[in-house]
């Protein structure tokens, strides 16, 4: 699990979130969403590179999969989209990818994800209806303006979010 090396170090999880970003960002640019962005999905090699790994979930962007039925919520649900966690499947853009950026965001800074119960439906259900605990709230040492880029991808409504990975890149 990478959370752990970088929970103490927010600048490295700061520099890590950033290159990870950029990697989805090209995803995003060659048309491809990943739909199911998660810690256990980033591989950190040993000079400490993450590269984004499982696009078993993965669409075109603007294209709904004829891998699942229409409504069907498919991937991890303390990480998904309130749009993706609601079966929106058909209109899911890379909006739903930067929410599970945020998501990774605020696990590496907070030690959880934003959303965690103990079934997925109930996670599904806080997804959608719930907003997440502010990350300073769980850790005081946590930078005002590097809470409010994490809190920005975790909007619920998606054009609140950033309008690209690149822009949270930049950000970071």
């Amino acid at each position: 699990d990478l959370l752990p090396m970088y929970q103490s170090d927010f600048r490295a999880a700061i520099r890590l979130m950033a290159k990870i970003a950029r990697a989805v960002h090209y995803a995003h640019q060659a048309g491809i969403l990943h739909s199911d962005l998660k810690t256990g999905n980033i591989l950190v090699d040993e000079q400490g590179e993450p590269h984004v790994t499982d696009f078993g979930l993965a669409k075109q962007c603007g294209r709904e999969s004829n891998l699942t039925l229409s409504g069907m919520v498919m991937g991890t649900p303390s990480y998904m989209a309130p749009e993706q966690a609601m079966g929106k499947t058909k209109h899911l853009t890379t909006a739903a990818d930067i929410f599970s950026l945020g998501a990774m965001l605020y696990h590496m800074l907070t030690g959880h994800a934003p959303f965690e119960t103990d079934t997925p439906l109930e996670t599904l259900r806080k997804v959608v209806e719930q907003e997440p605990v502010r990350p300073r709230q769980v850790h005081g040492s946590i930078d005002r303006e590097l809470e409010t880029i994490c809190l920005k991808c975790l909007e619920k409504d998606p054009a609140r979010r950033y309008g690209s990975a690149e822009g949270l890149a930049d950000d970071l």
